[in-house]
């Protein structure tokens, strides 16, 4: 075998030190004959995953570590391990042993024998390939967003959706400063940031049942995917988290119309009273989903943080509601009774000053 690297394994982690050793014994299985590295990047898992890729790494030259602190999301963590090995080609699995490592040989083949191709795509749509034990639900949700993501981007992928491939590095470093980094699904991403139409090849693989650690999927995960999506089509017209702000703070604006008509309207409150908790309650709201979707990346955990995060959220933003209460009085007045149309007026010109003034001190402290 030469001493020179052939391959670069990738492996997300966040929660998965039961998984370790098996999926490198698994590798080591799969790719003998193969000069390779697995490089772990773990966002600083509680359950101490980095450790237990480190106590490999002390005996296996092949394991490297890249811990990362107050960084989260899988499309980081990726561009980051595949951005730090001097193979040729890298390789994206998951740490959660679903993904078929006995397919690896197939994709280097694959690449190797063709100096044309890009990249290789584990795919679990293709004859051959299959979605393993999930019931009908979860197929008829992954059968829709990969529709969905054909029609958006049209990459030509039959799985756009898998997280398990292959690529040339040299393509993915060319790339690598166009890569949005949302959500769960990097092959979306580096398909859709080529400046050219990738060449690629898909070989089936069959979806395994996790065995150990808990799964990541959730609604915020799909709420992820579909964030992604908008950044591809819309992201350099209007930038994602802006809208993602933006969108929430009209949902805010329900809350705060629904609470002012409550007290001012039903319980006969005054307007001004009305005026002020009702801004506290839509700031509370758009604090606390903010927090889970436009800053999932630095999301505050913990009631520490989220306490002194919500406390931050209010102080920074103290000056946009403060023009938010007097706008709307002032209009009130004004205006004779105008109710809606003057709490109307307050919020658009708080929000500006809650969208920049929050995204550098709540959440750029972290």
């Amino acid at each position: 075998m030469s001493d020179l690297l052939d391959l670069a394994i990738v492996i997300p982690t966040f929660n998965e030190k039961g998984n370790v050793p098996v999926l490198i014994a698994r590798l080591d299985q799969a790719l003998a004959g193969v000069n390779w590295e697995a490089i772990f990047v773990d966002d600083d898992s509680p359950d101490g995953t980095a450790d237990a890729a480190r106590d490999i790494a002390r005996l296996d030259r092949r394991v490297r570590v890249i811990q990362r602190i107050g960084r989260r999301g899988l499309a980081t963590a990726c561009i980051e391990g595949m951005c730090a090995t001097a193979a040729p080609l890298v390789a994206v699995i998951d740490g959660d042993l679903q993904h078929d490592e006995t397919v690896l040989p197939a994709m280097l083949a694959a690449l190797k024998d063709d100096p044309a191709l890009d990249i290789a795509v584990g795919s679990r749509f293709v004859a051959g390939g299959g979605t393993g034990e999930w019931d009908r639900d979860r197929v008829a949700k992954s059968a829709f967003a990969t529709r969905l993501s054909q029609r958006v981007l049209d990459v030509g992928l039959s799985d756009p959706m898998s997280g398990f491939f292959m690529v040339r590095t040299a393509v993915l470093r060319e790339m690598a400063p166009r890569l949005a980094g949302i959500g769960f699904k990097i092959l979306l991403d580096i398909m859709a940031s080529a400046g050219r139409p990738l060449r690629f090849v898909e070989l089936p693989y069959v979806f395994r049942t996790r065995s150990a650690g808990e799964s990541k999927l959730d609604h915020v995960v799909a709420m992820e995917y579909l964030i992604a999506l908008y950044d591809r089509r819309f992201g350099r017209v209007i930038p994602v988290r802006f809208a993602m702000f933006s969108a929430i703070g009209v949902i805010g604006v329900g809350i705060h119309m629904g609470v002012l008509t409550a007290l001012y309207v039903v319980l006969g409150a005054s307007f001004l009273l009305g005026q002020i908790v009702a801004t506290a309650a839509a700031m509370t709201f758009n604090f606390f989903l903010n927090n889970a979707l436009t800053y999932r990346d630095r999301r505050l955990r913990g009631w520490r943080q989220m306490l002194d995060g919500w406390v931050s959220f209010c102080v920074v933003c103290s000056v946009g509601a403060v023009a938010n209460v007097g706008v709307a009085a002032f209009l009130y007045d004004f205006r004779y009774g105008a109710w809606a149309i003057s709490a109307l007026a307050g919020v658009l010109v708080g929000a500006v000053w809650n969208y920049a003034l929050s995204s550098r001190f709540t959440w750029g402290r972290y």
